[in-house]
């Protein structure tokens, strides 16, 4: 097992400042707005040959209700968790009535807690530290935003931390989950681990970074990634919203496996049509799932059904699921689609038997002039994984029209059990 830090303190502080510089990464959301963070985000440092866990944590405050009594008792779950804390707080400010009452939870931790006063830069740093000494911890001056004092910090950590080498790493099927605000994003996330590991609140926008999630299921390894909600550019108007979706695209570039949920309490959006085709123009393989199933009479899943095949024909490749994420109906059958989709996306094909299908599938149905001359598709290979690619050489091979472009696209799919995922096919002439 890996050393773990946890990184907690009042809101506005530079937690995940600092979590990015002990990572190395950009994975936890910054800005001048306190509260950008909420949920645990994990993260790997390394520091020499010794490496460790990071989990940044949301704003610890006083409050005994809402949304922030559910981010304090992320921050109570991170800390259970640690080897060590980092307990951040800003020197600008100076001490205050919310970090007198962390430090006093923290000593009924028995842990080893390390007392950083934050954004010394442009300080008299003696003067700025002298009421933090009242704490009762050894207090270490850095500026997380500018690289000071963080050698010093840690190096103090790791020479009383437990050193362990890192296991090999598997490669792990990253899945990012994605759809409007408030679909139950997070919620599915839970109940797929069977724990409150993210939050959850019965309000739009409660998830604002994208949270990185390992999970094992039935010998095959997982990253499950929990993103903000997405709705349309024009109604973002908040600027922690601005932060978050730009986090969840940014998931949506480095998933393997992309599902997208929709709201069955809700009609089919126009904003989910675009969600699932943006999916597809990034090369992503996808799955639907269509949450809060179980709360719908007869009479309006007869609509969904009806509605979504038409809704969905450009995207007829997609494995669609109709479930409960708050109560797990049909929640462990996405999974069967999740490995379906991730195997069709990286697919090893051999040239010859992509060649032997295009014979097969011209012969049944030959391609038509094209200005009064045969269009002759004469060899195909692969030119690429995920999406999967496959190249057409032939006599004006460029010339194909759409609906036979089609057919062909359709008709490898099926021979070569490609569901799930994107298919490009390009057509090059001969010279």
């Amino acid at each position: 097992m890996l050393p773990i830090i946890a990184i907690v303190g009042r809101p506005n502080v530079g937690k995940s400042t600092l979590f990015n510089r002990l990572t190395k990464t950009k994975n936890a959301i910054t800005g001048k707005l306190p509260g950008l963070t909420r949920d645990r985000q994990y993260g790997v440092g390394k520091i020499g040959e010794k490496p460790y866990i990071v989990i940044d944590t949301g704003g610890f405050t006083t409050a005994k209700e809402g949304i922030e009594l559910l981010m304090n008792e992320q921050v109570q779950l991170a800390m259970q968790e640690a080897n060590a804390i980092l307990f951040v707080t800003d020197a600008r400010t100076g001490l205050t009535p919310v970090d007198q009452k962390i430090a006093a939870n923290l000593r009924k931790l028995n842990k080893t807690i390390y007392l950083t006063a934050n954004k010394v830069d442009g300080l008299d740093v003696d003067e700025a530290l002298t009421d933090f000494y009242q704490l009762g911890f050894t207090v270490y001056p850095i500026a997380a935003e500018h690289n000071f004092g963080i050698t010093a910090l840690t190096d103090a950590m790791l020479s009383q931390l437990p050193v362990a080498e890192p296991s090999a790493e598997t490669d792990r099927i990253k899945v990012a989950f994605i759809g409007r605000p408030n679909v139950g994003k997070s919620t599915l996330i839970n109940r797929i681990l069977g724990e409150n590991r993210v939050l959850t609140y019965n309000a739009p926008g409660t998830t604002r970074d994208s949270i990185f999630i390992n999970f094992d299921r039935q010998q095959h390894q997982y990253t499950l990634i929990d993103t903000a909600g997405i709705r349309r550019r024009v109604k973002i108007t908040d600027e922690f919203e601005k932060f978050s979706v730009v986090k969840a695209l940014q998931a949506i570039e480095q998933a393997q496996v992309v599902v997208v949920i929709l709201d069955a309490a809700e009609d089919i959006t126009d904003q989910d049509l675009k969600l699932i085709g943006f999916v597809i123009d990034c090369g992503k393989a996808l799955v639907i799932a269509v949450n809060k199933w179980d709360g719908l009479d007869n009479y309006k899943r007869n609509i969904w059904r009806e509605e979504l095949p038409w809704r969905l024909a450009f995207a007829d490749f997609i494995k669609v699921h109709f479930i409960s994420a708050l109560h797990g109906t049909g929640v462990g059958n996405l999974f069967t689609s999740i490995n379906r989709a991730y195997r069709a996306a990286y697919k090893i094909i051999a040239t010859a038997k992509v060649n032997k299908l295009l014979e097969q599938i011209t012969a049944n149905n030959p391609p038509p002039l094209a200005r009064g001359k045969f269009i002759k598709l004469r060899y195909a290979h692969i030119g690429g994984h995920a999406p999967p690619v496959i190249i057409i050489h032939g006599a004006r091979a460029k010339s194909t029209p759409a609906n036979y472009r089609k057919y062909l696209i359709n008709s490898f799919r099926e021979k070569l059990n490609l569901f799930g995922t994107p298919l490009i096919v390009e057509f090059k002439d001969e010279k």
